[in-house]
């Protein structure tokens, strides 16, 4: 048996650690590998879920070892979760010897990168986007403060180092493959680059397990009348996701659809996207907020009649793969999104699964409404098990696993 470190900073009890790591390290560890996981848990998550995850992690023999997540003295805290990160892999090496340390973005690839030098162990650096960018386009760094800057230009420095020396690099999306094979670094030295989009267990997101019953008490319970027309956003609203536009779209929507509904399933408070919806003029009568844990959601996604999600197009989006998309069409609905983020749009296209809206405006909101046609579902459906499905996710793991060990 193989002994792999897989390394994570984002934290299992969040969504993201159960839909798009979980899953994976689960199906290769019944491929003769086994897991070491270290992942950075936020305390009231972690004090909810950590049960229902350590049941998962045993299921498969995984061994989980959450650490602290603290965001709460910024920089110097980052620092401080950097350095407990180094001294626990390290511990864990010395005593179970790994042959693979497989690094889920930026900050858990310094990691890799130093027990790469240090010790021969091989090393996947799985990107999940174009992290420093993010965080200059997202607002949160600042390049005209002296200390982001050189935060920034660091990561980028190290961001070549992590292709080039990486036994395999992960891409999400072909449009961020092919910005990275374009710079100047590569142009002697190809990096090797897998592709492998934000997955969906499709044996959860099947429609067919979302019987009428379960719908119907879902509406009950959510207030919904069978005849009301629910628009439906699934995820986090924070930095990327423009629910301004969003909210603008739904009110261009209820003067065609008297009877449309706006259901979010979000962790992000009620309150909130309410005091944007009021300032919107949109009524908070037809605005529902709920949240619920991943295995959840099929069924919420299951009494929507048509999906939104815009996202902010900038540069480091290049390399996103938003896990909603592949969730939605498993599940038969149409979509409506915009363009460049990451190979949203070909997907779209491909699959006829919706309508891609290039502009934000009223017009454009109109014209979308009034051309909706019907959807093909089984070819949406095939479109998830084609593009989105996990084992096939799994396979491409496999064949980077086998590839790095040769």
């Amino acid at each position: 048996i193989k002994k792999v470190l897989y390394i994570s900073y984002d934290g299992m009890t969040d969504p993201l650690g159960q839909s798009q790591v979980l899953p994976y390290i689960k199906g290769l560890s019944k491929h003769g590998y086994s897991f070491h996981l270290i992942s950075f848990e936020k305390s009231d998550k972690f004090n909810k879920h950590k049960r229902l995850i350590q049941g998962i992690c045993d299921e498969d023999n995984i061994e989980w070892h959450p650490q602290y997540y603290d965001n709460q003295g910024g920089l110097f805290s980052t620092l401080k979760q950097v350095r407990k990160l180094k001294i626990v892999s390290r511990y864990l090496h010395q005593k179970h010897q790994f042959e693979i340390i497989h690094c889920r973005s930026y900050i858990s690839a310094l990691i890799g990168l130093s027990f790469k030098k240090k010790y021969g162990t091989k090393f996947v650096f799985d990107m999940r986007g174009f992290w420093a960018d993010e965080r200059v386009d997202g607002g949160l760094w600042n390049l005209k403060s002296p200390i982001y800057n050189t935060i920034y230009k660091y990561f980028k420095r190290k961001e070549i180092r992590f292709f080039k020396e990486s036994d395999y690099t992960i891409s999400l999306t072909e449009n961020g493959k092919n910005e990275i094979l374009s710079w100047d670094a590569f142009k002697s030295h190809t990096p090797k680059i897998k592709i492998i989009p934000c997955c969906v267990d499709l044996r959860l997101f099947d429609p067919l397990k979302a019987t009428t019953k379960a719908k119907e008490g879902l509406q009950n319970k959510l207030g919904i009348s069978p005849d009301d027309y629910v628009l439906g956003y699934v995820g986090s609203i924070g930095t990327w996701y423009m629910l301004s536009e969003m909210l603008d779209y739904f009110k261009v929507l209820k003067e065609h659809k008297a009877n449309a509904k706006f259901l979010f399933i979000t962790g992000e408070s009620k309150e909130f996207i309410n005091e944007k919806a009021q300032a919107k003029g949109v009524s908070v009568d037809d605005i529902i907020v709920t949240s619920v844990l991943h295995f959840e959601v099929p069924l919420c996604i299951s009494i929507f009649d048509k999906s939104i999600f815009f996202i902010r197009s900038t540069f480091s989006k290049k390399a996103s793969s938003p896990t909603k998309q592949g969730e939605i069409m498993a599940m038969g609905v149409p979509l409506v999104c915009n363009p460049g983020i990451g190979d949203t749009d070909e997907i779209v296209y491909k699959y006829k699964s919706g309508q891609v809206i290039t502009y934000f405006t009223e017009a454009a909101y109109e014209s979308i409404i009034k051309n909706d046609e019907p959807l093909n579902t089984e070819l949406v459906i095939q479109g998830a098990k084609e593009y989105f499905s996990l084992e096939e996710g799994v396979q491409r793991y496999l064949s980077v696993y086998h590839e790095i060990e040769k």
